[in-house]
């Protein structure tokens, strides 16, 4: 039996926890470079507010409802999200990261407990440590612990915040009134297929044939349905295992018109997407670099190119990266022009153990390389990301093309010179 513990609203609540005055008002946090909404409170969505509009859209709907705006403040919400998970970790011995706000709870050798009234422990537990108000979905399986996790915010069968699906009867009743496309694993692309053969709700799905299941949304699909039967057989892990590539792309603070400066950026997105790589325990066998204007500007020349190097050999090094990264710039650098947004992704990604060597290898001292990441890594975790980054990356602070976060809250718990201060 498995556990989804979801934060609600992560972002806005973690932005309450030490700001009570934005309970209760509507609250909207921003993507980088302040520019769409990533994180609503209830409140701005029943204003209409969409998950990913842009915030120009609604000014007048949010000076009228006097909407509070804030930049995004990942530093934050990474810290919460480590305590929350810590708080879980004190509850249940075996606990699944999988993401910022969500993590499965394996309840193995709960069986005897009554499994509604410990999601409610653990939902008053999390709330009282950590300030972050959370769902509990409960199933055999994890698809179906997700779906009782929707089930639970959107409280179709109580408003505990607790949804158990363990029984069979309720959960046979309650999947018939859950769209297909709410299933985890289904995209909106498979939602099409499903809904064009009749399949319509997760109970639909529940009765499809096996193998026209794999035929049409291959073995996923078949995993899938599987899992709405109660048959354990997906793990996070599958997620990563079937990742082919990771980005880093960011939008500028002020447009970019010079070299030096668009090598900076480009310097500090291949180093934060090889970091993200190395955490991920993969290597990669291509780098590709992009750049574009400002499509929406029409007094501006427009101008956008993408070049990709692909490499003798996988690797993790984020110096063989950054080198590709800025060699794809050299060829399609132009000038003249203001760039808005420029990024790096990397594509073939493979377990370095996997990876097949070339017969010239083009990173004779792998030892020394992987020593050095390990180094760098370590440093920057200890110390915070960036600590040790390379000179080509440009001085934080010197950076006129960084993202704005112009209404960034405090770094309340991560940075001593904004730490909250109480005035008696």
């Amino acid at each position: 039996m498995y556990a989804l513990v979801d934060g609600n609203n992560f972002y806005v609540s973690c932005e309450r926890v030490f700001d009570p005055r934005l309970r209760g008002v509507p609250v909207g946090v921003l993507s980088n470079n302040d520019g769409c909404f990533v994180a609503r409170s209830d409140e701005l969505k029943a204003l209409g507010v969409k998950m990913g509009q842009p915030a120009f859209q609604v000014r007048d709907l949010l000076r009228a409802n006097r909407v509070k705006v804030l930049s995004s403040n990942y530093t934050l919400y990474g810290d919460m999200s480590g305590r929350v998970l810590d708080t879980l970790r004190e509850l249940v011995p075996d606990v699944e990261p999988y993401s910022v706000d969500e993590s499965f709870l394996n309840l193995a050798g709960f069986d005897h407990w009554n499994l509604s009234d410990l999601g409610s422990g653990i939902r008053e537990t999390v709330r009282d440590w950590t300030g972050i108000p959370t769902c509990v979905g409960i199933g055999p399986t994890r698809t179906l612990a997700k779906l009782a996790n929707h089930a639970a915010k959107k409280r179709l069968l109580n408003d505990r915040g607790v949804c158990d699906l363990s029984p069979p009867d309720i959960r046979a009743g309650l999947l018939s009134r859950i769209a297909v496309g709410e299933v985890w694993g289904i995209g909106p692309a498979s939602q099409v297929k499903l809904n064009y053969i009749g399949i319509r709700t997760a109970a639909d799905l529940a009765q499809m044939d096996r193998r026209h299941a794999r035929d049409l949304l291959s073995v996923t699909g078949q995993r899938i349905v599987d899992e709405l039967r109660g048959v354990d057989c997906v793990h996070p892990d599958m997620v990563q295992k079937d990742r082919k590539g990771l980005a880093v792309t960011r939008a500028f603070g002020a447009p970019v018109c010079e070299r030096g400066q668009m090598d900076e950026a480009v310097t500090a997105y291949a180093t934060r997407v090889a970091e993200k790589l190395r955490d991920a325990g993969m290597a990669t066998m291509s780098v590709q670099t992009f750049i574009h204007t400002n499509r929406f500007k029409d007094s501006d020349a427009q101008y956008s190119n993408a070049a990709t190097v692909t490499l003798a050999d996988a690797t993790a090094d984020t110096l063989a990266i950054v080198r590709a990264a800025r060699e794809c710039l050299s060829r399609i650098w132009r000038d003249g022009y203001r760039y808005s947004k420029a990024g790096v992704l990397l594509d073939g990604l493979v377990k370095p153990e996997a990876a097949q060597p070339s017969l010239f290898d083009a990173t004779p001292d792998k030892a020394r390389s992987q020593r050095l990441m390990q180094a760098l890594d370590s440093v920057n975790a200890a110390h915070g990301r960036g600590s040790l980054q390379l000179a080509g990356a440009g001085i934080p602070r010197q950076r006129q093309w960084s993202a704005r976060f112009d209404l960034r809250s405090p770094r309340w718990t991560t940075c001593f010179e904004e730490l909250p201060m109480a005035r008696a």
